[in-house]
């Protein structure tokens, strides 16, 4: 190949990274601005969780989905729309004036989220092939996971500097580079034999999931057994039961529903979809303890979240050393079990608690996902035959992210359903207490607008219970997970022939 047409191709995997760059930092950038939204958007406790939850619905949903678009359409054109709705959610974000118009805009960011990710790692092989295309998926894989660590840090210094719509607003310049960089630097490409997007499954799909989140979300607010809880949690399950039957009776499924009869695919899927349930979960409550309170600013907060990030990053890299010497059950069952150790920590926390056990419990948290996530995926993706590579690793970044999605919900209403039980507020006002039941912000801002310093303690201190409570929760669904699918998690990955000769469709 030319040297040109060879340079032509690592510019437009560059162009790939900053679309891929911007989804990797809207996973952690919001978390920190989460307490300031509640402050000025008088957001509640059930409405930051939509906030979180719109995004990771929407990109959950529509993975398989969107990559089945690519396929059919064309990869460039599709990409290009994708950037283009990340884009503009971005804008509408940014100007948003109530949470309505904030939740609507992070759904959309989804949608956008759930074209770029697929779509951007579904073009590397029309590019490239043999080592070049497993180095080309290693950088576009790297390139999203710098986000990680990166979002606290610029979410908190923007935070400190502008308000808060400049956490979305920073995506626009990444957006219109990769935009164009894109258009003129990508060849097209499709693949005619994918199957084909089936509408009615898919809408079965979306409306399914955002029903089953609604129900958890709104239980503390409405009653766990209230009618609008139950009719959208039992209405959700029935239409994701819809959706699984559609695709099991189909002759040409979105879903290989086949690859769950292997063991490494379905027991891997199951420990990853937990970890990410916890993480999630974690990432949403830990922000506002650390900033609201404890005090801290929302630089200082996206700093003290670096112990997790950390940890995040030191497991998951450690679990390749440890899985090749150990085996990979050992790795994940270790992994599991010491998350439940750092949960457990974190049960000890209270308002007033030093930042050298917060820091050691998030640290040991990061260190135990990372070494329960990567082994599972790396287990799952090995046991793939080539031809199933892509859509059976699609089908695993879509059950971690509903996972999340199942986490903030499940976890932040089990927070909310205590704050709301263990608040004993001083007498207030009726409109005073009814904002500091909906949050903890809100209860912060009341107690310093009223002057009253035993309002904002009995918050705090109702906060910390609700953490406690989850962190438990946390604890005990570690430990079950290590022991009921542990065991039965290969201890080596078990690659076919087949697949020992494409590791380029590992990779991916």
């Amino acid at each position: 190949m030319a040297p040109a047409s060879t340079r032509r191709r690592w510019w437009a995997l560059l162009s790939l990274l900053f679309g891929l760059l911007v989804v990797g930092l809207d996973v952690t950038i919001l978390n920190v601005a989460l307490p300031t939204l509640a402050v000025d958007l008088d957001a509640s406790t059930a409405e930051l969780q939509w906030i979180v939850d719109a995004f990771i619905v929407a990109l959950a949903a529509l993975l398989l989905p969107a990559g089945l678009l690519g396929d059919r359409l064309g990869r460039k054109k599709v990409l290009l729309a994708g950037l283009a709705i990340f884009g503009a959610a971005c804008a509408l974000a940014t100007a948003a004036d109530s949470v309505g118009v904030l939740i609507a805009a992070r759904a959309l960011m989804g949608v956008g989220a759930a074209v770029v990710m697929p779509v951007s790692i579904a073009v590397v092989p029309s590019m490239f092939s043999g080592a070049e295309r497993t180095r080309a998926v290693a950088l576009l894989t790297a390139g999203m996971a710098i986000g990680l660590p990166l979002g606290p840090l610029l979410g908190g210094w923007l935070l400190e500097h502008y308000w808060w719509g400049s956490v979305f607003l920073i995506n626009l310049p990444l957006i219109v580079i990769g935009f164009f960089a894109i258009a003129f630097l990508l060849p097209e490409s499709t693949d005619r034999s994918a199957p084909r997007l089936q509408p009615f499954a898919t809408f079965a799909a979306v409306l399914g999931l955002a029903a089953l989140v609604y129900g958890l979300i709104e239980a503390p607010v409405d009653g766990w057994l209230s009618p609008a809880t139950l009719i959208g949690g039992i209405g959700g399950l029935a239409l994701i039961v819809l959706f699984v039957v559609s695709q099991a009776r189909s002759a040409a499924p979105m879903v290989d529903l086949g690859l769950f009869r292997d063991r490494a695919f379905l027991w891997g899927s199951v420990i990853a979809t937990a970890a990410s349930m916890l993480m999630m979960g974690t990432l949403f409550l830990v922000p506002q303890y650390l900033q609201i309170v404890e005090g801290h600013s929302a630089f200082g907060t996206g700093l003290r979240l670096l112990p997790m990030i950390g940890g995040l990053m030191v497991g998951g890299l450690g679990a390749e050393r440890l899985a090749a010497r150990f085996g990979y059950r050992a790795t994940v069952i270790s992994g599991l079990i010491l998350s439940a150790a750092g949960c457990l920590a974190a049960t000890a926390t209270d308002p007033g608690t030093g930042f050298g056990l917060v820091g050691l419990w998030l640290g040991v948290l990061g260190a135990g996902f990372g070494m329960s996530l990567v082994p599972a995926t790396d287990a799952v993706l090995a046991a793939l035959p080539p031809d199933r590579a892509a859509i059976g690793s699609a089908l695993m970044q879509t059950l971690r992210q509903t996972g999340g999605a199942i986490g903030v919900a499940v976890l932040g209403s089990i927070a909310s359903s205590v704050y709301r039980s263990e608040l004993d507020l001083p007498p207030l006002p009726a409109e005073a207490a009814a904002a500091a039941e909906d949050s903890v912000a809100g209860a912060a801002a009341v107690a310093e607008a009223l002057g009253s310093p035993e309002a904002a303690q009995s918050a705090f201190n109702a906060f910390t219970d609700g953490m406690g409570a989850v962190f438990l929760v946390c604890a005990v669904l570690a430990v079950v997970v290590a022991f009921a699918a542990g065991p039965r998690f290969p201890k080596r990955p078990e690659a076919s022939e087949a697949q020992s000769q494409h590791e380029p469709s590992r990779a991916a």
